[in-house]
């Protein structure tokens, strides 16, 4: 994981000088993302900028990185099946120089143009530079690892944070769309068909006929997912809420860490949180090394402004459960520099409150529209809260493979009655093929929204004061960004106007969910 600036300039009269000023600049705002190291390369008229967290290869993984014919790749992620693809890159005859992960996203748009991207697996932003100055941008299917971009006057800056472009150019910084790669012959691209044919299999496969061949496919998608997500050449960790996602997530681990391995967990919550309870109750019966930060108020209060501007975003929701995973991230950052988390799973499986009730139509398509905008919220709070401590998150549950079985699962199977019904149980699918991987009071603990379970939903909505003074606020609006809906957004929002002045949320926030 790391951060990622580029500019490219096609104007005739296009100065290298000028482009590695303006991204050395860009550069400057991401070295948070990449502690262990920076590297700048001007590519003829394609200046490629980098700051690493050295996860994969640490000795030969530094960026920018080349070929022997030329080709240049500054990347932001991990590409998981990378040993199977250098197999097949080397019978094509391409020599790859370390054993980056990275380094593959340059040989298989070189091999194979960026119809090859679709052969990846993981989570990936990067750029690619070819001898004869060809460019190509490229961003993951689900969005997870992020990317912006803005293009004027012949120019063309992308980077992995809003807060690298110049303040010249926010309105002009759009977000690159997730699944696709560009390049200025070309323009964009799709890679994935997400929806019907997310693993790339051919076709589309049909539904599942029985509930135990269901439970059976889930529960391997799963487990070969979160072992895929292990590899690392540096501690890893999970991130441990004590709801059902992160804890399966940390059962697998437990079993296929190697022997002798320590599975470190991390949790946060206000002193009395139930979070807090079920994740040391999981700790223990899985044989954890665990820890906990235990935060109050005040300490809510004193990261929040650096919250918001991590997060690029102030959505409620969104920060609210962002704060625990600030504070757990710096826990975590002290002990590894990779994590794994729950996220995705109530998007794939209905974990979600406002989901109950919902006929088989609704809910089909309420789940298709959560996975689509999971890159505007969950996937970005994830991404930027971790990354501002150095630290690596990673998400299984949105492993494509995962996706293509969560996707053949009938969606009545998937079906949430009202509270009290007899199917009330969210996610219950997932809860059976689990069975006894965890306690049974763990397994079927019903869903918290992470905000409230660990307690800082709370903590914030009494002292919304100290976002917006009270008064009549609802006719205040922050340029840029849509009318606030409550006292406490417009707080969040005059933070973010603060550090982001300039940047159309239209063009990169998304569309925030009413919830």
């Amino acid at each position: 994981m790391c951060g990622i600036a580029v500019v490219h300039d096609a104007r005739p009269e296009a100065a290298a000088p000028d482009a590695a000023a303006t991204g050395a600049v860009m550069l400057d705002a991401l070295t948070h993302r990449g502690p262990d190291g920076r590297g700048e390369r001007q590519v003829g008229a394609t200046w490629l900028g980098h700051t690493r967290l050295a996860i994969v290869d640490l000795d030969g993984g530094a960026q920018p990185m080349t070929s022997d014919d030329g080709w240049w790749v500054v990347a932001n992620g991990e590409v998981y099946n990378h040993e199977e693809l250098r197999a097949d890159l080397a019978g094509d005859g391409r020599r790859l120089r370390t054993a980056s992960d990275s380094e593959v996203l340059l040989h298989v748009v070189a091999a194979w143009g960026t119809a090859g991207v679709a052969r990846l697996r993981g989570m990936v932003a990067g750029c690619v530079v070819g001898p004869a100055g060809d460019v190509v941008l490229v961003r993951d299917p689900l969005g997870i690892k992020p990317l912006y971009w803005a293009r004027r006057g012949g120019r063309m800056l992308a980077a992995s944070e809003l807060r690298a472009f110049p303040p010249e150019w926010r309105p002009a910084v759009e977000e690159f769309p997730a699944g696709h790669t560009w390049t200025p012959a070309e323009g964009l691209r799709p890679t994935t068909d997400l929806h019907d044919d997310p693993a790339g299999s051919g076709g589309v496969r049909p539904p599942f006929r029985t509930r135990e061949a269901a439970v059976a496919a889930v529960r391997e998608a799963v487990v070969d997912a979160v072992r895929e997500r292990m590899m690392a050449d540096v501690p890893l960790g999970v991130f441990l809420s004590g709801g059902l996602d992160s804890s399966i997530v940390a059962a697998v681990m437990a079993r296929e860490a190697a022997p002798g391995t320590v599975v470190r967990s991390f949790s946060a919550g206000t002193a009395d949180s139930p979070d807090l309870a079920a994740a040391r109750r999981v700790a223990a019966h899985l044989g954890l090394e665990h820890h906990e930060r235990v935060y109050g108020g005040d300490d809510v209060l004193d990261v929040l402004p650096e919250v918001v501007r991590s997060l690029e975003s102030a959505e409620p929701s969104l920060v609210r459960s962002a704060v625990p995973n600030y504070l757990l991230s710096a826990l975590a950052a002290e002990h590894v520099k990779v994590v794994l988390t729950g996220e995705g799973a109530d998007e794939l499986f209905a974990g979600y409150h406002h989901l109950r009730g919902l006929p088989a139509d609704e809910l089909a398509a309420a789940l298709v529209t959560g996975v689509d905008v999971l890159h505007h919220l969950n996937l970005q709070r994830a991404d930027r809260v971790s990354m501002a401590h150095g630290l690596e998150a990673r998400v299984p549950f949105l492993a494509l493979e995962v996706l293509d079985v969560a996707r053949r699962v009938p969606v009545e199977w998937k079906l949430l009655g009202e509270d009290g019904h007899e199917q009330a149980q969210e996610k219950a699918l997932l809860r059976e093929a689990f069975a006894g991987w965890l306690p049974d009071d763990v397994l079927w603990r019903r869903k918290e929204q992470f905000g409230d379970g660990s307690g800082t939903a709370a903590v914030m909505a009494q002292r919304a004061e100290a976002f917006v003074p009270e008064g009549y606020w609802a006719d205040e609006r922050v340029e840029g960004l849509p009318a606030a809906r409550t006292r406490e957004e417009l707080g969040y929002q005059r933070i973010l106007a603060a550090h982001l002045g300039g940047v159309r949320a239209d063009r990169v926030l998304g569309t925030w969910p009413e919830t």
